[in-house]
């Protein structure tokens, strides 16, 4: 008799790939929450990237009005290599950031360990090739004049190209506002795809608080720091690859992620903070073992090292001397290692004020906007406390992670280990962005800055999003939370682009920058400065007499304050020469000069300076002094035939005067 068939058998499963393993785990631990309160359409990414897109467009387009200001002017208006168009790439590229500069004041490396970040350069370069490329032998205000003073003295002339440079700026403003656009429709891809893949809302939330942030308005309207954006734009760009690649094993994701990284790094050094963050996303959210999280990174870890070996070639060592500028270094004056400590710890709470409290931004934090402290003062102990607090909250959470083990398993205690993966990221992105711009592990050159917050901001608008969300679902019923929430982000929204709308009309140019900026940081020796020059450079068009002696007096009281704050500012000292000058004090012009020449004996063009000097001094008839400059010129330069020339003529005209004769001064 047959066996009777057991037709109740199963069938054994399937044998599935590594990669089909990973995918479906990925899917399996990862569904995608959406609220029924919610409609459906509002999950949809390009409905997201629309709101995100256009809400950064709308709060920046204001912006293309705008000049330049701040590091403008080192880093594209005076740089010969942008202005070569296509010709200046490899320039860009094989050296300093402010290489150009640098080699107009004859000098070198200023700053603790250089400035290598060449790509936002490369595009104003390319931008510029566009616009116009001007050979070397035809520039003018850009290498001949660095200082922007003419052999006539017109202090700031706007000369021909420069006067073009205006306009173009307002082009580069333009496009600076797309490339903020693409950072923060990366940014929610980002959010969406690693960090909140099961709710894409929070992405939302996340995204929009990113991008209405007012404390960004330096990054997106001062130009130069396009290289902010560009960097966290790449960042973005390298997480998503690099788990687009864990999940369907494309080798091209692979070397996009790779090349990605690459270039966040050759936007500027915030990238080495991924050699932490992405390990620490694939464990969180991916919720690979601690090996396979390191495994996973390291081909990204070798693209850190070619970085590492290109930089340490190309960047110059700090010329001597620079460290002890507080311009260059803002803790050169403090009186002990214990006072510069308590100073740094304090300034790093001044972020997390402004991140909570965007009001009174400025331009400059330099010496002595943020006056020296001791560990007597509360604030360094609050400080202390605050961020000792988010660091050992941050390992009591790592604690958790890996007491439940790789896949997270196990519920923690009063936390969920969504809870715990979220606040582990997004206070690890805000701290480690953190620690490379506080000044405690490396010179930044620098007290603060907005613009520096911008990584870190990441961190604190994850968490902001992710505590506003969770906290309105405690509300009860669930359509009044989710009333509460969106009330509180209308809010937000409504208050900080009124902030931020405002605040980039003050970036215009630096005369509005500074003018505005001064009240809110009246001890800092470059807005000083910067007042004064503007009041200096509306002398310059001023018909009436008495108004335009009256600004330059202005000026030189801004200059003095500035002097006493710093008294080897060489800059100061050259402005207020000039203001002298046109004010035809010679006495007090030569002084300055003086000065110039004492702290800075390679000042450009001295010998050019101290002939005008004796100019003006023969325009006042006083031939002695107007020879003794111009045997300072010869002395300066010896080969200055027009200062010999003079000389002579002045010789003939003392001696004229010696025997009474009428002097006719020419």
């Amino acid at each position: 008799m047959a066996k009777k068939v057991n037709n109740n058998i199963k069938k054994p499963a399937p044998i599935l790939s590594q990669k089909q393993v990973s995918s479906a785990s990925a899917v399996a631990t990862e569904p995608q929450v959406k609220d029924p309160l919610l409609p459906a359409w509002l999950y949809e990414f390009r409905v997201q990237a629309a709101i995100v897109g256009i809400l950064a467009f709308v709060l920046y387009v204001n912006t293309s009005k705008n000049e330049y200001a701040l590091d403008d002017t080192i880093v594209i208006v005076k740089n010969e290599y942008v202005y070569e168009g296509f010709s200046g790439i490899w320039d860009i590229l094989s050296k300093d950031a402010f290489d150009s500069y640098y080699k107009q004041f004859n000098s070198s490396n200023q700053l603790s360990g250089g400035r290598y970040r060449p790509l936002s350069i490369v595009t104003f370069a390319i931008e510029q090739q566009f616009f116009g490329a001007i050979p070397k032998d035809r520039m003018d205000s850009a290498r001949t004049n660095p200082n922007g003073i003419n052999p006539g003295f017109s202090y700031d002339m706007k000369l021909p190209f420069e006067k073009r440079f205006i306009e173009d700026m307002h082009i580069r403003h333009f496009f600076n506002v797309i490339w903020f656009t693409l950072c923060v429709i990366a940014l929610l891809y980002f959010l969406r795809y690693v960090v909140f893949k099961n709710n894409h809302i929070l992405a939302l939330l996340a995204a929009i608080l990113f991008t209405v942030h007012p404390i960004h308005t330096e990054v997106v309207a001062n130009v130069k720091s396009r290289d902010e954006i560009m960097s966290l734009l790449f960042i973005c760009l390298t997480f998503i690859l690099a788990f687009k690649y864990q999940e369907h094993k494309k080798i091209w994701m692979l070397v996009c992620g790779m090349v990605s990284y690459f270039l966040a790094f050759l936007s500027k050094e915030y990238a080495i903070s991924l050699i932490v963050l992405l390990p620490m996303s694939f464990f969180l959210f991916n919720r690979y073992s601690l090996a396979q999280s390191i495994k996973a990174s390291l081909p990204f870890l070798g693209v850190m090292v070619i970085y590492i070996i290109m930089r340490l070639q190309i960047v110059d060592q700090m010329s001597p001397n620079s460290d002890s500028d507080i311009l260059n270094n803002p803790y050169a004056k403090v009186a002990d290692a214990n006072e510069k400590l308590a100073t740094q710890i304090s300034t790093t709470l001044n972020y997390l004020k402004l991140l909570i409290f965007p009001d009174h931004l400025s331009g400059d934090y330099s010496y002595n906007t943020i006056p020296y402290k001791t560990f007597a003062n509360p604030l360094v102990w609050l400080s202390l406390i605050i961020h000792c607090g988010l660091v050992g909250f941050l390992l009591s959470l790592v604690k958790r992670l890996f007491s439940s083990g790789p896949k997270g398993d196990e519920p923690a205690p009063k936390m969920s280990m969504e809870t715990v993966r979220v606040l582990c990221f997004g206070i690890s992105f805000y701290l480690l962005n953190l620690f490379l711009i506080c000044n405690i592990f490396f010179n930044i050159g620098g007290t603060m800055g907005e613009r520096l917050i911008f990584h870190s901001s990441v961190g604190f608008c994850i968490v902001l999003a992710y505590l506003l969300y969770k906290g309105a679902e405690l509300i009860k019923p669930a359509m009044t939370g989710k009333v509460a929430l969106g009330g509180a982000m209308l809010l937000i929204v409504g208050l900080c682009s009124f902030k931020t709308i405002t605040r980039n009309a003050d970036w215009k140019n630096d005369e509005t920058l500074w003018n505005h900026d001064i009240k809110e940081a009246p001890n800092s020796i470059l807005v000083n400065a910067n007042v004064a020059s503007s009041l200096i450079n509306e002398a310059e068009t001023e018909k009436d007499i008495v108004k335009k002696r009256d600004e330059l007096h202005r000026g030189l009281v801004y200059y003095k304050k500035a002097l006493e704050l710093h008294n080897t500012f060489v800059s100061g000292y050259m402005n207020s020469f000039v203001a002298y000058l046109k004010l035809e004090e010679p006495d007090s012009a030569k002084m300055n000069l003086d000065l110039v020449r004492m702290y800075y004996p390679n000042y450009p063009k001295l010998e050019e300076i101290y002939y005008n000097l004796g100019v003006c001094y023969y325009m006042r008839k006083e031939i002695p002094q107007a020879i003794q400059q111009w045997q300072t010129s010869l002395k300066l330069k010896p080969s200055y035939i027009i200062a010999q020339q003079s000389i002579n003529t002045a010789s003939q005209a003392l001696n004229a005067q010696q025997r009474g004769e009428p002097v006719q001064v020419k």
